[in-house]
């Protein structure tokens, strides 16, 4: 039998890559989405979240009737959420205020405790998300804490499932992969694996404009404060002399950073709904918007795969809300 699956944890990666036609407008390139929401939790965190708890299960970290604790922006936490469900663990998900409530919904109808904590604090602050995911780890009995930010299982999975697929995809034709990075273990991941095939391969990191991670990648240090901005589960505010600055973002495999506004990413994340069908979330529009900047500076046709991580209904009261929109300057 075909597509049968005994839970579905099985049912994670193989996601279809899609042509981009009309929203790219006339070009000698070709861009290619590889659509992370086909995956059952609705995103590509589901690939590192079976990965972590599988590793956690086999080191004796994680047994028979323990919580999974995890600092998310939601998708982790979905991913983790989904596989608790099938497994039979509790969840405690601590996040930032600026997370969607469809995003808290969906985690507290798979059963998950969700804790809401303010952005605007510094990270020794006692209610940062840090603090409050470090204090829950330690008081709460037989826990584990996923640490998606730092935990090499997370860029492991990218290499051996996501990487492998582009490839094979492509026929192994794939010149540029561009991808935003929030833990860093997607484009580290998948960076790594395209570039040990093909040494040529272009790796691009879609960054918001807000972010320090252009900077770091160009300059090893902040040069533009950190400020907020809009776009979720990209980017980052520290500094690498922080020891929270996440250790899964492995500059090395990179090429080129571009950052693009937060207009720019929810405008495009609209068109690509409007234009190509797919329902995605602002961060596949921050990385198509990259990616067609990137492109500029080709010089001969080449095949450009861009990482869409999600899906869009879990942003209607956002990107697709004209006055939230309006409110923020982005419409």
């Amino acid at each position: 039998m075909k597509n049968v699956y005994s839970n579905i944890i099985d049912a994670i990666g193989n996601t279809p890559l899609i042509r981009m036609n009309r929203v790219v407008g006339e070009t000698p390139h070709t861009f290619w989405a590889k659509v992370e929401y086909f995956n059952p939790g609705g995103s590509v965190k589901d690939r590192i979240a079976v990965e972590i708890l599988d590793q956690a299960e086999k080191k004796g970290l994680l047994k028979p009737g323990g919580t999974i604790v995890e600092a998310t922006s939601g998708n982790t936490g979905l991913g983790l959420a989904m596989v608790a469900a099938v497994r039979g663990y509790r969840c405690i998900f601590v996040m930032p205020d600026k997370i969607s409530e469809e995003k808290r919904a969906i985690l507290r109808a798979y059963g998950a405790e969700v804790i809401i904590t303010p952005s605007a604090v510094e990270l020794e602050d006692p209610r940062s998300y840090w603090s409050v995911t470090k204090r829950l780890t330690e008081e709460t009995p037989n826990s584990f804490c996923t640490n998606q930010y730092h935990n090499p299982d997370n860029p492991h999975r990218h290499y051996h499932s996501t990487g492998p697929e582009i490839w094979q995809q492509t026929d192994g034709k794939t010149d540029v992969f561009v991808a935003g990075a929030g833990t860093g273990g997607t484009i580290s991941g998948v960076g790594r694996y395209l570039k040990e095939k093909n040494k040529d391969t272009k790796i691009v990191l879609a960054d918001p404009v807000g972010s320090v991670l252009c900077d770091v990648y160009k300059h090893q240090k902040i040069v533009i404060p950190p400020k907020p901005y809009k776009v979720e589960g990209v980017g980052e505010d520290m500094g690498p002399e922080s020891p929270l600055f996440p250790k899964n973002i492995h500059f090395n495999v990179v090429d080129q950073a571009i950052s693009i506004d937060d207009k720019t990413a929810f405008q495009m994340t609209r068109k690509i709904i409007s234009q190509e069908g797919l329902c995605v979330g602002p961060s596949s529009g921050m990385a198509l918007a990259a990616a067609m900047e990137y492109s500029k500076s080709l010089t001969k046709p080449s095949q450009i795969v861009v990482l869409f991580p999600d899906g869009g209904r879990a942003y209607m009261s956002k990107v697709f809300n004209d006055q939230w929109m309006k409110e923020n300057g982005l419409l």
